[in-house]
């Protein structure tokens, strides 16, 4: 593992497949899930990388059964609640990107005190995207710039641009891991994934272990990216 990514997105899927192959109520899978996300930032911590995000909640899951719905949002809160202790004392950077207003107000208020407790801290860095789809994002990021007059939109630059992102205070993501066998980013952040790695594994997020994250971490170490630049050696 000699190159190690920075920055780890992880869309985290499988929870009810998880939960319904066992016989188990969705709602226990989310609940395990919610234990991963600890154990894979404990790992992240000790392997050197700086940034992880995890897809928790986006715009198009609000269309799930109302019960399911409040169950997540109340796991969230909860979640928050209960490791926002640890990352004080262990200071990791909490950060909440989304369409943030639409939650539930008990939610926001926990977003809002986690983020301010832990903003002072650089060490590591971690960021929940909830209710967030990278269109609406994008859409969003557009509106606000067209209200700076001091913009010069004829000669925009990504630099410009990226700083009405949600994300615009983070690095892009190296590496980004879905589980659950599925392929593809379902709206995840379509704009900052442009040079990213792509890692896939069958394993559902519950099971999503140790060794699956070192698996993903080595299969990283072994890959180019020239991000569209040439390559000396082979001349690519």
């Amino acid at each position: 593992m000699s190159r190690i990514p920075v920055h780890v997105a992880f869309i985290m899927d499988g929870n009810g497949r998880w939960a319904q192959a066992r016989g188990l109520p969705r709602h226990e899978g989310h609940r395990r899930g919610a234990t991963v996300v600890k154990k894979i930032l404990r790992i992240a911590e000790k392997k050197g990388i700086k940034y992880a995000t995890f897809f928790a909640f986006s715009s198009e899951n609000f269309s799930r059964p109302e019960s399911e719905v409040n169950f997540l949002m109340n796991l969230f809160e909860k979640f928050l609640k209960k490791y926002g202790k640890t990352l004080c004392e262990k200071e990791i950077r909490f950060r909440a990107i989304g369409n943030l207003w639409q939650l539930p107000f008990n939610l926001q208020f926990a977003i809002e005190n986690l983020t301010q407790n832990t903003a002072r801290f650089d060490r590591f860095h971690l960021t929940m995207a909830l209710n967030y789809g990278a269109r609406s994002e994008v859409i969003q990021a557009i509106g606000n710039l067209l209200k700076n007059k001091d913009v010069d939109v004829g000669n925009l630059t990504w630099e410009d641009f990226e700083q009405y992102l949600y994300t615009k205070d983070l690095p892009d993501p190296d590496l980004i891991i879905r589980t659950s066998g599925e392929q593809r980013l379902s709206n995840f952040l379509l704009l900052q994934s442009a040079y990213a790695e792509l890692y896939f594994t069958k394993t559902h997020w519950p099971d999503f272990n140790e060794e699956e994250f070192l698996l993903a971490i080595e299969d990283y170490g072994t890959r180019e990216r020239r991000m569209g630049k040439i390559n000396d050696k082979t001349n690519d």
